[in-house]
């Protein structure tokens, strides 16, 4: 098999020449069809072996003859150009079927699930701090054990039980009373301060006791009560049937959305699993972060829960 040289020019555009050559002999033929007396003339020229005068037929034979190369080309272009034309416009072909296989599989739908659930509080954590002020240390501590054996007192009367009351180290503090001009020292305070604390599953009770221990204030005992914090020792377990519940809400959200293009939902590709929010009953309240509300007993608990769908 014989490979020729193809120039450069052709080899870039075989076609758009070729077409040019076609168009060329169109025009010289509407060319002679005009001007009859000349070609006449130039046909007898040639059969008498002469070359033709006129300016019409000697354009007419150059088109001529620059088809005839075009077409002489043509025929000498190796096989393997037109195979390579070929094989490309076939890998343009399936690359685009392939581009689009990848885009449909990898066709998927992100949705947020939630679930929210009443929970009631199953531990309470209470404190109340007593304290007195004296002259001296001694002084200061002496009037605080009778003030503190009446709240605790108090305490136990009101039904709490004496495994859940617990008191702290007792603290001190100094004060010094000085003049604002010369910075004379004038007198010394001191206040000694303990903490009891109660810890109790009895939530009610201790709602109940919080609320009327004010009335030892009224009697003069220097009390300073905090409020309970109220808690559920079975979040970690709830948080798995919060999520479960999550996930089934947002699966139901991607069928919904997906059933309206007239697609089915597939397998879970990816889940992300969102902040718990716990607060008080029908509470607006949301942080980035989370909230943990510990003043009510009954709280709500909403988990969310984002989740990626196949979508088939």
């Amino acid at each position: 098999m014989q490979f020729h040289t193809v120039p450069g020019w052709f080899a870039q555009r075989p076609w758009r020449w070729a077409k040019s050559s076609i168009a060329w002999e169109k025009c010289h033929r509407r060319r002679l069809a005009n001007s009859n007396a000349n070609h006449n003339a130039d046909l007898e020229a040639n059969q008498a072996g002469a070359q033709p005068t006129s300016p019409a037929a000697r354009r007419g034979e150059g088109l001529r003859r620059r088809a005839a190369r075009v077409w002489q080309l043509l025929r000498r272009t190796p096989p393997l150009v037109f195979a390579m034309a070929v094989l490309g416009v076939g890998l343009m072909g399936a690359s685009r079927v392939f581009v689009q296989g990848i885009r449909k599989a990898n066709d998927t739908i992100t949705v947020t699930g939630a679930s929210t659930e009443r929970i009631r509080s199953d531990h309470a954590d209470w404190s109340v701090e007593v304290s007195q002020s004296g002259s001296s240390l001694q002084a200061s501590y002496a009037g605080l054990q009778p003030a503190l054996e009446r709240t605790l007192a108090f305490l136990r009367q009101a039904g709490i039980k004496p495994d859940e009351l617990q008191t702290a180290a007792v603290k001190t503090e100094k004060e010094e009373n000085r003049d604002p001009r010369s910075g004379e020292l004038r007198s010394i305070s001191w206040t000694t301060r303990q903490q009891i604390r109660i810890s109790s599953p009895d939530v009610d009770r201790i709602a109940a006791v919080a609320a009327s221990i004010g009335t030892l204030i009224g009697e003069g005992v220097p009390l300073t009560i905090h409020e309970p914090a109220y808690t559920y020792s079975g979040l970690a377990d709830k948080r798995v049937d919060m999520l479960a519940k999550a996930t089934a809400d947002a699966r139901g959200r991607a069928r919904a959305i997906a059933s309206e293009a007239g697609a089915q939902i597939g397998a879970i590709t990816n889940a992300d699993t969102g902040i718990f929010q716990i607060t008080a009953p029908n509470s607006t309240e949301t942080s980035d972060s989370g909230t943990y509300d510990t003043s009510t007993i009954d709280k709500d608990i909403t988990a969310v829960m984002g989740v990626t769908f196949r979508v088939d």
